[in-house]
């Protein structure tokens, strides 16, 4: 008897949630065990779910509140590295898709796809295999063509990394930042962790010196 897949979804709109449940339900081999309307709250229970209780599969959408998924993958790797990711979300953006197979996703598949597509998907990563929705796969195909592969994304700080740092020049705490950018402040601190761990320093004046010399601040900054 094959083993049951264990499955966590990490979706905020409700409804998309009930709509895979129904789906999963209808296959014998998987079971949806969690699912998280946040990546912070995800994150708390996997950093606090032992190893051999954490699930098989994540499906991640990457248009989430506050922490978003693309910014929560390299730390769900650290927290359950034996589970598999894969993306589920709307966008095809090309640097989303780059981006989230860089950062250790085995999967990426559009909203667009069929229950049936999603459940095939899942059945070939668990098998150590890779799931890709077709629009997807033809840009990775591109870019083995011969088209410039992106920045490697540890290289690189994301949007919200930026602004974080840049307030943290300018001498406001965790939770000031955390008021300023409407977000929490545990999401605050993840970004702050996610920043040191990409430029490789240890504190807050070594990673504002070392984006000062990357570059990586704005001119207005």
């Amino acid at each position: 008897m094959k083993k049951l897949i264990r499955i966590t979804i990490v979706e905020d709109h409700r409804g998309y949630r009930d709509t895979i449940a129904i789906a999963l339900e209808q296959h014998d081999r998987m079971k949806l065990e969690n699912e998280f309307g946040t990546a912070e709250i995800a994150l708390r229970a996997l950093q606090n779910t032992d190893s051999s209780q954490q699930p098989d599969i994540i499906l991640l959408d990457l248009n989430l509140p506050g922490m978003s998924g693309l910014e929560a993958l390299p730390w769900i790797k650290q927290y359950a590295p034996k589970s598999e990711v894969i993306i589920l979300t709307q966008s095809g953006n090309a640097a989303d898709v780059s981006r989230a197979i860089s950062e250790g996703a085995a999967g990426y598949l559009l909203k667009s796809a069929t229950f049936k597509e999603i459940m095939e998907g899942i059945e070939t990563v668990m098998e150590g295999g890779a799931t890709l929705d077709p629009e997807v796969a033809r840009y990775i195909i591109n870019l083995l063509q011969g088209q410039s592969m992106p920045t490697p994304p540890e290289r690189t700080l994301s949007e919200r990394e930026l602004e974080v740092l840049e307030l943290i020049g300018e001498g406001f705490a965790k939770k000031e930042i955390a008021s300023q950018l409407k977000i929490s402040v545990t999401t605050v601190a993840y970004h702050v962790q996610h920043i040191y761990q990409k430029l490789e320093v240890p504190n807050a004046p070594a990673a504002i010196n070392r984006a000062h010399r990357l570059g990586l601040f704005r001119p207005d900054k």
